[in-house]
């Protein structure tokens, strides 16, 4: 049996990543175009949903029970541009949560993993998707 510690247990379990997402989705649901992205979910659910999920990517013995990504995402405009943002409030939280830089690197990197999955290349080729009975939900950047 190997004792190398899993990233899960280096960052301290669940009660960081419970603290780390509340952090981070207080500054997700107050800015002006990733929170529109969120209106009308309960912004405990999502943190759950992305504690189960990272958890599990972690290493954590817990369980995702949520949709994949790609289905979850489907129906929403997301841009390369938008997963920076995003990932810049990731960073503000950990440090915010004094996650030591080089496990805040290794968090970043198994988040950015999953962005193929759930970027779209352009508006155009998002338009083309096939969302049936679903809205599609494009928000342009209100700074812009």
């Amino acid at each position: 049996m190997s004792s190398k510690q899993s990233l899960f247990e280096l960052v301290g379990g669940r009660p960081t990543l419970e603290r780390v997402h509340t952090r981070f989705y207080d500054k997700v649901y107050a800015h002006p175009w990733l929170g529109q992205f969120f209106q009308g979910h309960s912004q405990q659910a999502i943190e759950l949903r992305q504690t189960q999920f990272m958890g599990w990517k972690m290493g954590g013995d817990i369980i995702y029970p949520g949709m994949e990504l790609e289905l979850a995402h489907r129906r929403m405009y997301i841009t390369p541009e938008l997963l920076k943002l995003r990932q810049e409030l990731l960073r503000s939280a950990l440090a915010e949560e004094e996650i030591e830089p080089a496990l805040i690197d290794r968090w970043l990197k198994i988040d950015a993993a999953f962005w193929r999955q759930i970027q779209n290349d352009s508006l155009a080729s998002f338009r083309a998707i096939d969302l049936k009975y679903e809205q599609p939900l494009v928000i342009p950047d209100p700074a812009a």
